[in-house]
């Protein structure tokens, strides 16, 4: 491992102690985040799994009642039933910190409460496989919401883990060990250092004896 390129002095190795304290604290603070952001990732992502699936299952419900509506009835008939919906729905997007992570949370509301205005048309003339078709697209409507929810916070939460993950890196295999190995160094230079001062005060203590004393 490379040192840093610095002098080697003992102000320098004071600096360099007091980094390498700062750098060990924060892979430490690093790596919980880390650990916590992969358990809360996982987390999400068994939800995210889940909903998936429910999701699907509901869709496929949907289509098959779709299919036999149009089966029954055509096309025009279709559109005409659907053009002028009666329900409308809202989106709430706020957002909420997960571990310096900002993921976003959608929460819906519908105009109306009463869950016969999903239907836009009289049941005189329309088939009961569209009436499920709508009923069953209806009901999934707010898990596909929190499907799209969770997926984005799965994405956020795997960035932000990939850049934990590098930071942590960096300082457990570069940073930490290069401060240990300029330390080492400069605790060195400065030992040798010492050493070659006393043998010179030791060699000029000699030598003024030598000159006092004729010997």
């Amino acid at each position: 491992m490379a040192r840093l390129n610095v002098n080697p002095t003992r102000m320098e190795l004071t600096n360099l102690k007091r980094k390498l304290v700062t750098a060990r604290r924060g892979h430490k603070l690093l790596k919980d985040k880390r650990d916590e952001l992969m358990r809360r990732f996982m987390e999400k992502v068994r939800e995210n799994k889940e909903l998936r699936k429910k999701v699907e299952q509901r869709i496929e419900e949907a289509n098959k009642h779709m299919a036999v509506a149009r089966s029954v009835m055509s096309d025009s008939s279709i559109e005409a039933a659907l053009m002028m919906p009666m329900q409308e729905m809202s989106i709430d997007i706020k957002s909420k910190n997960v571990m310096s992570v900002i993921i976003p949370e959608y929460k819906t509301s519908f105009r109306s409460a009463d869950s016969a205005d999903i239907y836009s048309y009289g049941f005189a003339y329309t088939s009961i496989d569209l009436d499920d078709a709508v009923k069953s697209l209806s009901d999934i409507l707010p898990d596909l919401i929190k499907l799209a929810e969770t997926e984005k916070s799965c994405q956020l939460m795997a960035v932000e883990i990939e850049k934990t993950r590098r930071r942590v890196n960096a300082l457990e295999h570069v940073m930490i060990p290069r401060y240990e190995e300029t330390i080492k160094y400069i605790a060195m230079k400065l030992d040798e250092n010492e050493r070659g001062a006393t043998t010179r005060t030791m060699k000029v203590k000699d030598m003024m004896l030598k000159q006092a004393h004729n010997y």
